[in-house]
């Protein structure tokens, strides 16, 4: 009689990483504790002795992601060799990496929001961002009202460009210009068809880049200002 193949041992690891492939193939909405159980091929009980339950999961996949953001960037800790003028450029690609790890797992922003509690990994990630200003020369109290400033860019996405509820174009051309001139005016200059981005009509990359752009050049007039 054939062997069959050792299965391998379920782990936490192996738990995690097989709600991420999950939730990145099918959405967030479809990870349940029975699609999880199936995919391992294992009964759903198994599971609750590594994971409790479905939040404890949910806090799991953002350390995950946390961790792709660490390889990704090449470690939290601020760059030894930092010139204290390099704070601006070198944040501006942490945050970068962090948004290109975020585009790889489309339903991140939304855990997040939503879990609210930081993981280990991610009060590491904002440590990082922290030194990386200190590093740079700017106070203390700069370097919290930039970091309100800079909001959930920090993270790499932007909270409310991840609305469901998001604007659309307006459907009636004529009628919104008579409603609202101005934002009909903006609109028949700057509107293009974008499918791919979330609101449909926004490069979102663009977008997310220039409003970083703002807040760091702020930032450094600030910090300029200060010394």
């Amino acid at each position: 009689m054939p062997r069959t193949a050792a299965r391998t041992p379920l782990s936490r690891k192996s738990v995690l990483q097989t709600a991420l492939r999950i939730a990145d193939r099918e959405g967030i909405d479809r990870l349940t504790m029975r699609a999880l159980a199936d995919e391992l091929g294992v009964e759903a009980m198994s599971i609750y002795y590594h994971l409790p339950n479905k939040n404890a999961i949910l806090d799991g996949l953002v350390e995950q992601v946390f961790a792709e953001i660490e390889a990704e960037v090449g470690g939290f800790t601020p760059p030894r060799s930092m010139d204290a003028s390099d704070w601006s450029p070198t944040l501006r690609e942490r945050i970068l990496g962090a948004r290109s790890v975020l585009l790889r797992h489309p339903w991140a922003p939304g855990v997040m929001n939503a879990r609210g509690t930081p993981g280990l990994l991610a009060i590491r990630y904002a440590d990082g961002i922290v030194g990386i200003m200190r590093a740079g020369g700017l106070s203390h109290d700069l370097i919290h009202h930039g970091l309100h400033a800079i909001g959930s860019r920090m993270y790499g996405f932007v909270q409310e460009l991840n609305d469901d509820n998001a604007a659309e174009p307006p459907a009636d051309p004529s009628a919104f210009a008579a409603l609202a001139p101005h934002l009909a005016a903006m609109l028949a200059d700057v509107v293009h068809d974008d499918p791919d981005s979330t609101l449909g009509w926004c490069d979102d990359q663009t977008e997310f880049e220039f409003g970083l752009d703002l807040v760091l050049e702020g930032l450094e007039r600030r910090r300029a200002a200060e010394r």
